[in-house]
């Protein structure tokens, strides 16, 4: 099994970690099939289903995969455990190598074109977990590390230039960060998509992948460290 992904490689993506969960299938980046998952209670029951179906709309059999992306959170401890254990179940019984890939990197991707992106989550309580990209034609660059903290902290930090917030913290406080001079991203709210994903290994096809079962544990919000991401 390789560690890298392969240039020609069919690859499944998806993410469980916000309200809303997708999963998409593609090949070099280019997304064959697409489906949202958007009752976040539900994620658990829909998701194997969910794969079932983009499989079949891409005209893809499971054998024919050569791995999986996976959004690691932050986010919903539900969601993130759903979509961890089924990435782990799948890659284990198909033998397949696993790529899993910040899910605020996913949402800054997940927006189409270029430009400086920065993503909340809504953690509750007037709290965010947050991180600012820039997206480019050659790749994504941390301009702001992961963190977690109350929107006031982050207005009050040193924002980067052209900066468009986006995700689904941004759209709870729209009202506010507008307020405050800042865009954010046009409805609908831009989630961690699974197309963000197989974006991300576009751009990154040397990623390596991990041993699933031995090395990976995904960022429930409880153990989620700021400051560390796969940028």
């Amino acid at each position: 099994m390789s560690d890298l992904v392969t240039s020609d490689g069919v690859l499944l993506a998806f993410d469980t970690s916000s309200a809303v969960g997708s999963v998409a299938v593609g090949r070099e980046g280019v997304v064959l099939a697409h489906s949202e998952l958007e009752e976040q209670r539900k994620h658990a029951s829909a998701l194997v289903p969910a794969i079932r179906a983009v499989l079949l709309e891409a005209g893809i059999d499971k054998s024919e995969l050569d791995g999986v992306v996976v959004g690691e959170g932050p986010g919903s401890f539900t969601g993130v455990r759903v979509a961890a254990a089924t990435a782990k179940g799948m890659v284990h019984a198909l033998e397949l190598p696993l790529w899993p890939i910040s899910s605020l990197a996913a949402t800054a991707l997940s927006v189409g074109g270029h430009g400086v992106r920065y993503v909340l989550f809504d953690a509750r309580k007037q709290r965010v977990y947050g991180a600012c990209y820039g997206v480019g034609k050659m790749g994504i660059e941390t301009l702001v590390f992961p963190h977690a903290g109350t929107l006031r902290e982050v207005l009050a930090s040193e924002i980067p230039t052209g900066a468009v917030f986006c995700g689904e913290g941004s759209c709870h406080h729209r009202l506010v960060i507008e307020g405050a001079g800042f865009e954010v991203q046009p409805f609908p709210v831009t989630y961690p998509g699974a197309n963000g994903l197989l974006r991300y290994i576009k751009l990154y096809s040397k990623t390596p992948s991990v041993a699933a079962m031995r090395e990976w544990e995904p960022r429930y919000i409880r153990n989620w460290q700021p400051g560390l991401d796969v940028i």
